[in-house]
């Protein structure tokens, strides 16, 4: 079943869905499902308010049981765990040391990078940052990136028409090489940014 079908099943709380599955530690499509949520607002004139309060609130409720159960169980469970998922030790390890180096700001910026979104929240459990610290950066995170990706979503799904209006006149091909040459000029001045 896709995103859409989804989103069209059960409304509002798609939003939430996804990312409550992937913050709980389970490699799951959040991010397209709460896009997907947002588009469905603006298509049928829903509010984008509710879709990003679902996926705010979706964030931290997973958020909190990732933490509890990377809390309770520890590298072991951590570890275990995501060998379900192919991901080994060396992950694992690399993770946790971006964790300890970075500490808040890494439950913070979690929200918004693949990978960290799904165990971020066991990382910081496991290394028992305390619960109240965890929570705050972990809700100003999620508040962040639900209003991110639900606005984008958003303006996507207030655009259907112009950007499949777009795609047929230029191509996919044509499309590939203005994405290519946008990404290229953020990162060229990302970079000068840093020098």
């Amino acid at each position: 079943m896709n995103p859409t079908a989804i989103v069209d099943a059960i409304g509002y709380p798609a939003a939430g869905i996804g990312i409550l599955i992937e913050s709980a530690g389970i490699p799951f499509p959040g991010e397209v499902m709460l896009l997907a949520a947002a588009a469905w607002s603006a298509a049928r004139n829903q509010s984008i308010v509710l879709v990003i309060l679902f996926g705010f609130l979706g964030s931290v409720v997973g958020a909190d049981i990732g933490y509890y159960l990377g809390y309770r169980g520890g590298r072991p469970f951590v570890e275990r765990f995501g060998n379900l998922f192919r991901i080994g030790p060396e992950h694992i390890a690399r993770a946790e040391l971006f964790f300890a180096r970075h500490g808040d700001k890494a439950v913070l910026a979690a929200r918004f990078i693949l990978g960290l979104r799904t165990w971020g929240s066991m990382l910081a459990g496991m290394a028992h940052m305390p619960f109240w610290r965890f929570q705050v950066f972990s809700a100003l995170g999620g508040l962040a990136w639900a209003a991110a990706v639900g606005v984008a979503g958003y303006v996507l799904g207030s655009n259907l028409p112009l950007i499949g209006a777009v795609i047929r006149a230029i191509g996919i091909g044509g499309l590939v090489i203005v994405v290519l040459v946008v990404v290229i000029a953020v990162l060229a001045r990302w970079r000068a940014a840093r020098l």
